[in-house]
């Protein structure tokens, strides 16, 4: 499998004219980012006939995390990136309008990671966006309203990172956006770790699986320093 094959594949979800929707899911730092923007490049570069380079666009799933203030009232803070801490029924209402492709342009939140806060109307997708690519932890999560975000994709992939790649790469993003590094250890091994565990029993229900030699082949995480 290669990029080139993924990119073929996903080329091949836009039939008829239909705008067709991909999701990319997988745990934490197991490389969904980064496929999609290799993806989203490697398809603006060879549109199809008569297709501007914007009939792709990228959608992460992340602008959907609740705000900080948010998940202190619910007392959830400490427990950021777990199902419940995410505007999940949001993030399915947002899918509808992109697959009903009725509206000039659709603006999705983006997810600031300096700040580590989700920014309204970041991300526009045009009406000449024929395929959206999203990607996220619980796109195929069958449990409250994540259940409603399946049947609005065409496809879901999963990512199967290494393990031990996996957890150095969130190790790293952690460390570089402000925690120390005990700390940073701490959370993987503990909040993430606990996400990556139910991520993983979601697995069967892809339609592909990602395998690990490609993903370290397309690199680090773009939120990620680059490893040893």
């Amino acid at each position: 499998m290669t990029l080139d094959d993924l990119a073929a594949r996903a080329r091949a979800l836009v039939t008829g004219g239909h705008r067709a929707l991909l999701g990319i899911t997988g745990g934490p730092g197991a490389g969904k980012s980064t496929l999609a923007e290799h993806l989203v490049r490697a398809l603006r570069q060879a549109p199809p006939p008569g297709q501007p380079a914007e009939w792709v666009a990228h959608v992460p799933m992340d602008g959907f995390h609740l705000a900080d203030v948010e998940l202190h009232r619910l007392g959830r803070r400490e427990r950021k990136g777990a199902p419940d801490t995410f505007d999940a029924a949001g993030y399915a209402a947002l899918l509808r309008r992109l697959r009903e492709d009725e509206e000039d342009v659709v603006y999705a939140p983006a997810f600031e990671r300096v700040l580590e806060q989700p920014i309204a109307g970041s991300i526009p997708v045009p009406r000449a966006a024929r395929l959206v690519i999203t990607e996220g932890n619980y796109l195929l999560l069958d449990q409250g309203d994540w259940a409603r975000v399946r049947p609005f994709l065409d496809e879901v992939w999963y990512c199967s990172l290494d393990s031990v790649e996996r957890v150095r790469r969130l190790v790293s993003r952690h460390t570089r956006f402000g925690k120390e590094p005990d700390a940073a250890v701490a959370w993987v091994m503990g909040t993430d770790q606990r996400n990556a565990d139910l991520i993983a029993t979601t697995r069967d229900r892809a339609d592909l699986v990602v395998p690990d030699l490609l993903l370290r082949s397309l690199g680090h995480d773009p939120d990620d320093p680059p490893g040893p």
